[in-house]
């Protein structure tokens, strides 16, 4: 298993650090993913937004993050990304996966009109909503939810218990300590009713593996 590293930046180009991620991207992409970026790198010198402020993290935690959570999304999904922050993974969702429906929100209201800001200049076809996700599942219908580093698993389904019927599925992006998180939202008896499911494993050359956590509400037998 690789062993996290922090190691100084070294990269002139997204497309050096890209490569280096071992990630496939288009040119046309690329050059929207670091539009993305320099706008990111920019509002947060005056909000915090984000600590991947090197092409190495960039590439190696956000994008790699995106991509992978890329891959288990359904064509045309409604994607709803929770507690987005600095956008990641809502906006380069929306970039690699053009066929999404992506809707991001952020209950910080600063963030949130950084969020409008950067989908502006992007020319991204994003709602962003000013609002906690169980706000927005109250006027909205959505396919999935996205979230990674927003919260405790006990957290967020405690959260979302009342609003199963308004989304399909939960997918969240976390790592080694899922299994603890999944302990303590089972001991508070929110996974009842829910089926979760690791649906995949990769390593990031930064932080070492990382899961995709699928959560759905459980069949009828």
């Amino acid at each position: 298993m690789n062993q996290p590293t922090d190691e100084p930046d070294d990269f002139e180009t997204l497309a050096e650090a890209v490569a280096w991620a071992g990630l496939e991207v288009s040119s046309s992409q690329l050059e929207q993913l670091d539009a993305y970026r320099q706008l990111l790198w920019q509002w947060n010198e005056n909000i915090n937004l984000t600590r991947h402020t090197t092409l190495r993290k960039f590439a190696g935690r956000d994008l790699l993050d995106t991509f992978r959570l890329a891959e288990h999304l359904d064509r045309g999904d409604r994607v709803l990304d929770v507690g987005s922050g600095g956008g990641v993974p809502g906006l380069p969702l929306a970039i690699v996966r053009p066929d999404l429906t992506v809707s991001v929100c952020d209950s910080v209201g600063k963030k949130a009109r950084v969020l409008e800001e950067m989908v502006g200049s992007l020319g991204l076809p994003i709602t962003v909503y000013p609002a906690r996700a169980e706000q927005v599942l109250e006027i909205t219908t959505q396919g999935t939810l996205v979230a990674r580093g927003v919260a405790s698993l006990k957290k967020l389904l405690t959260w979302l218990k009342p609003h199963w019927d308004a989304f399909d599925q939960l997918l969240l992006i976390k790592g080694k300590a899922w299994v603890e998180e999944r302990g303590e939202a089972r001991h508070h008896g929110l996974l009842k009713d829910l089926d979760l499911r690791r649906i995949a494993s990769y390593e990031s050359p930064l932080v070492g593996e990382s899961v995709l956590l699928r959560i759905a509400p459980r069949q009828a037998s």
